[in-house]
């Protein structure tokens, strides 16, 4: 059957809320303690064959995704989130062929003494037009 929606969709895969102990940030005891941290990414997909065929295979699978976003998260430390965001932007990229990743980082305690919901960086990477999967 084929698909009924507009010609060439944009699917965007969302990880939401990814809770991961890292080791990340300026103070010591942040890089030697270490904190949660709570990840949203967006794998935006110019091709996405599932959206018609309902197959696997068409599509990314987000388990992977996040394997691989706890795995970055974790692997090494990082001072600044911005640094943090900007590697898992460019690996989630290469890795999945999409054409723009998003990355928000969110520290929900931040070590300092004011109270609030949680310090975060987001960063956006696109790929540019020239530069598309093989």
């Amino acid at each position: 059957m084929p698909f009924t929606g507009l010609p060439n969709p944009l699917v965007t895969i969302q990880l939401q809320g990814v809770s991961v102990h890292t080791n990340h940030g300026v103070g010591e005891a942040e890089r030697e303690v270490g904190q949660r941290m709570v990840f949203d990414v967006d794998l935006s997909l110019l091709e996405c064959r599932a959206a018609e065929t309902d197959d696997l295979d068409g599509t990314v699978d987000y388990s992977v995704v996040t394997e691989m976003l706890v795995e970055i998260a974790t692997e090494r430390s990082y001072l600044t989130l911005e640094r943090l965001t900007a590697v898992i932007a460019e690996r989630l990229l290469d890795q999945f062929g999409a054409t723009m990743v998003r990355v928000r980082a969110t520290k929900p305690e931040p070590p300092i003494a004011v109270v609030m919901e949680g310090a975060s960086v987001e960063l956006i990477l696109r790929r540019q037009p020239d530069s598309a999967p093989e």
